[in-house]
């Protein structure tokens, strides 16, 4: 039986070399179950080779990755990912693609459609059901891609700047969104960003990294009640704080 109290994750002393380029400096820390964390830092730092590091798609030149106690092992463990880039498929209706990866997984076929059924609600996609990508906007795009990563129940869900390519107000409706989906289903989730305010906004705790050769700068706590005014003043003094962090690496 898996302890309660141990991490959902542990990186210990993850090293990554390319050549001689350091990129990955003897990196450490903890993921609890159901965490919420997100990753800031300054852009080239790393922070998307520490993701392909955590998936195997980079095999570590030193250290290691646990989940839950156990080496990554993709044909063991459950790790969605979604990219900054629209990852649906176009050949495929929205409810095929919400179901992609329960197909890979071998779910069976009513359970499949059951968790369809459910995840399509949730983002607001079940009239769209049997439209393809391009018939839909950037954000119903995205909700695709969300609703296909959280259906497969997976034991960890990375994002790597998710909304990067999305104007403000769809980012905030999104953002939104995605708090909502984390609170019901309790899923373990790294976030990557270059947006500080982003990171204010969705994560329990911000992980501050450095300049190549990236290591941890700092961990940052953040209880802010949610949902989050991003004009409360103590929402300005956490975004001031990591923005300090970064600018002085």
């Amino acid at each position: 039986m898996q302890d309660n109290k141990m991490p959902k994750v542990q990186v210990r002393h993850l090293t990554k070399k390319f050549g001689d380029l350091l990129v990955l400096n003897d990196i450490s820390f903890d993921v609890h179950a159901g965490e919420f964390l997100c990753i800031v830092g300054p852009t080239g730092c790393g922070k998307t080779t520490f993701l392909n590091s955590l998936t195997k798609l980079y095999e570590p030149t030193a250290g290691e990755i646990l989940l839950d106690g156990q080496p990554v092992d993709l044909k063991k463990q459950s790790i969605a990912y979604i990219f900054q880039e629209y990852s649906t498929m176009p050949w495929l209706t929205v409810e095929e693609n919400v179901g992609f990866g329960l197909d890979i997984k071998g779910v069976p076929k009513e359970k499949a459609r059951v968790l369809v059924d459910e995840y399509l609600e949730i983002v607001g996609l079940t009239k769209y059901r049997k439209y393809y990508p391009d018939q839909l906007s950037a954000s119903m795009l995205q909700r695709v891609v969300i609703a296909r990563a959280f259906a497969t129940q997976p034991d960890l869900l990375l994002m790597d700047e998710p909304y990067g390519q999305l104007d403000i107000q769809l980012r905030y409706r999104l953002e939104d969104e995605l708090i909502s989906l984390w609170q019901r289903t309790g899923t373990t989730v790294i976030f990557i960003t270059h947006n500080i305010e982003e990171a204010v906004y969705l994560g329990e705790r911000i992980l501050v990294l450095t300049n190549k050769p990236t290591s941890i700068k700092q961990a940052i706590d953040n209880s802010l009640p949610r949902p989050r005014n991003i004009a409360s003043p103590d929402f300005v003094k956490l975004r001031n704080e990591v923005t300090d962090l970064i600018k002085w690496w």
